[in-house]
């Protein structure tokens, strides 16, 4: 090739190369020019001193606390897919996003220590108030950074692995019957259980977090539970720690300056927690000392933890965190899948012939095996949270500064990712006003099943994804296994209305009626 050829080439390729360079620099000139100031992002606009807490004031606010649900899906129909709600008196502004591919970005470029909305309350109890318990050692809720880097470390091992969670089918289907037991005393004359079933949820699920968490029955199941039983006692500081977080947070935050009479129950509560858990996590060290030989197979999840770490405190907290969070949110989400189940009899019935597939007897035992095989039990579970997730949100506190649909947001906000609301979105979910099981089976997929694998997320996302989540659906299945092979679920009154406590549930007397299958 003469030089003439290649000097005309090479003009050529640096032309082309210029003009490339030039339209790109253009293009991120028009980029850079169409990022819009966090300033303009839409929402509720604030007053002077009281910002916008003054719309979450009883009697004079504009929402009511308990109607959280309710307020996510408001803003998105009056402001859009991102919604900002700054002035929030003590705390850092809110911002809702409720489009799905930038809830997943920003899931995917989180790092090795994302940060979760935090919980002050929380924080201040274990940071300050019970410093000299917790030291370094936070736990998993209301932790972040290195520390919670550190415990999650620590203890997600155990808690993750299968063969670990399948040691427990047993001895949760042992709590469930006597549960299923506790519920044929407690019908009437009309085959119903009684207004404040929801109490015995409680219980069960107590039951179960115990057996797990603390490898000890504690007695929930009892007939002749007295009011003072320290399995009632845990219950209630479990409702009360977690149902008046919404209120220690997003109101006027007076507990930060003196002790207000709501922080001071608050931090009794957790107290009580803090002691039972001692007690029994002591009693499985020393159970733990007496076994001869400490075959890992055979080692419960507490006794793993123990035979690893040697500062028990690792496991009174994990247990802590178990609890704490788990009640509430296991027993809440029953109440909805039940209720779902007795209002809905067509798939009630395809989960009864799901059930009799897999187990021929009603009597016979549960395996990690038959489990596997109630493929429309899981489908109905994961139907009912993207309908009516417990919980109605996650979230992540920024880290550094995003471009989020077009709004440079600063780092330290907290994002808001509502998936209520993400989960019934057309744009993401096929028949998204429709109650579908279907959709979750493989045998089943195609355009008119397509749902995005970030429109509901009700364990969270990424590294910071609910680390009970694994015993959570475990006692959820076995409870649904037992209980519709053997019976028949129905709700014969006026619908009831969801609304959030901590959770998101139906509102009111969950007075199931329960009929024997006779085969």
């Amino acid at each position: 090739m003469s030089l003439l050829k290649k000097s005309v080439r090479l003009s050529k390729s640096l032309i082309r190369y210029r003009c490339q360079t030039a339209v790109c620099d253009d293009s991120l000139l028009k980029t850079k020019d169409a990022i819009k100031p966090y300033s303009e992002i839409p929402g509720p606009k604030p007053i002077p001193v009281l910002g916008n807490t003054w719309r979450l004031l009883p009697v004079v606010g504009q929402y009511d606390i308990s109607d959280v649900a309710k307020l996510s899906a408001l803003f998105y129909q009056e402001y859009g897919k991102i919604v900002k709600l700054s002035g929030l008196v003590g705390r850092p502004d809110l911002l809702f996003i409720y489009d799905v591919d930038e809830i997943e970005k920003i899931y995917r470029q989180e790092g090795l220590t994302p940060f979760r909305p935090s919980m002050p309350c929380l924080v201040k109890y274990k940071g300050e108030v019970r410093k000299d318990f917790f030291g370094r050692e936070g736990g998993v809720v209301g932790v972040h950074g290195e520390p919670w880097k550190t415990f999650r470390t620590k203890v997600q091992k155990p808690i993750l692995q299968l063969h670990t969670v399948n040691k427990y089918v047993e001895p949760i289907e042992a709590v469930t019957k006597d549960f299923i037991e506790r519920m044929l005393e407690m019908k009437d004359g009309n085959q119903e259980m009684p207004p404040d079933f929801d109490n015995e949820i409680h219980k069960w699920a107590l039951e179960c977090i115990g057996r797990v968490s603390l490898d000890v029955r504690l007695g929930c199941l009892d007939r002749n539970l007295s009011p003072d039983s320290e399995a009632l006692k845990i219950i209630d500081a479990a409702k009360y720690a977690l149902r008046n977080i919404a209120i220690l947070e997003l109101r006027f935050p007076f507990w930060r300056f003196f002790p207000t009479s709501l922080w001071t129950r608050y931090v009794k509560n957790m107290d009580y927690f803090v002691e039972i858990c001692m007690k029994h996590i002591d009693t499985a060290i020393e159970r733990l000392k007496k076994k001869s030989a400490k075959d890992e197979r055979d080692l419960s999840l507490v006794e793993r933890i123990l035979a690893k770490e040697p500062d028990p405190k690792i496991a009174y907290i994990l247990a802590l965190d178990l609890i704490l969070v788990g009640i509430d949110t296991i027993s809440m989400a029953v109440c909805s899948i039940l209720y779902q189940l007795a209002t809905r009899q067509e798939e009630q019935e395809k989960l009864y012939q799901e059930l009799r597939r897999v187990l021929p007897n009603k009597n016979d035992s549960l395996t990690p095996e038959k489990l596997n095989q109630m493929v429309f039990l899981k489908a109905f579970v994961k139907e009912v949270f993207r309908m009516y997730s417990t919980v109605i949100g996650n979230g992540r506190t920024l880290q550094e500064d995003m471009v989020l649909l077009g709004y440079k947001v600063p780092k330290g906000v907290q994002v808001v990712f509502p998936t209520l609301v993400t989960g019934s979105m057309p744009e993401y979910v096929s028949n998204s006003d429709q109650f579908l099981p279907e959709r979750w089976m493989k045998s089943t997929e195609g355009p008119s099943n397509k749902i995005h694998p970030f429109a509901s997320l009700p364990y969270g996302y990424g590294a910071r994804m609910c680390l009970g989540r694994r015993f959570a659906d475990l006692e959820i299945q076995v409870l649904l296994a037992k209980l519709v092979r053997s019976y028949k679920l129905e709700y014969l009154h006026q619908p009831l209305e969801y609304k959030v406590t901590f959770m998101y549930a139906p509102d009111g007397e969950l007075k199931f009626k329960m009929t024997d299958r006779q085969k």
